[in-house]
């Protein structure tokens, strides 16, 4: 009898491979936007989502950006419920997830935010140097280990086809 639910699982995860997969990345960009926002904008004041205007317009754009976040969290979670309804929850699989939309996100926040559209730094008045290392490295690392989670259960469904 625990054989066949476990096949059953097994083949439930691999049918619902790509959706523990966005459930990880939705639920990603949502944690490291809420850590980002609550962390840097709320509790350090380092910075606001939009920092060329006044401290209005910047707590407005910080309410923007955490409602986005709030969003994706709970899309996340509405994804994450219908895996476990449908037994197909893939834990390590979503964890990838969960890594390359966080990372994915603040490497976008870093480069493209920090640096090209420079909508805002990540500290002011400092040598900024350290800072965007510090946190694109932490981006590119979340990414790396992601990718790695997400090809080994890629390749352990695929295996299992065979």
């Amino acid at each position: 009898m625990k054989s066949t639910k476990s096949k059953e699982h097994q083949l439930q995860r691999r049918r619902y491979s790509a959706r523990n997969l966005w459930a990880g990345i939705l639920f990603g960009l949502g944690l490291v936007g809420f850590i980002d926002e609550a962390v840097f904008h709320q509790l350090l004041h380092w910075h606001h989502f939009y920092d060329k205007s006044t401290s209005d317009i910047g707590l407005v754009s910080d309410g923007l950006f955490h409602a986005f976040s709030w969003f994706a969290t709970i899309g996340s979670s509405f994804m994450l419920a219908d895996l476990h309804r449908r037994n197909a929850f893939w834990l390590k699989r979503w964890i990838g997830g969960i890594l390359l939309g966080g990372g994915a996100f603040q490497l976008y926040d870093g480069i493209i935010q920090h640096k090209w559209m420079r909508l805002h730094q990540i500290r002011y008045n400092v040598d900024i140097r350290p800072y965007d290392w510090i946190w694109n490295l932490i981006a590119a690392g979340m990414i790396i280990v992601g990718v790695i989670l997400i090809v080994r259960t890629q390749n352990r469904a695929l295996s299992r086809e065979a």
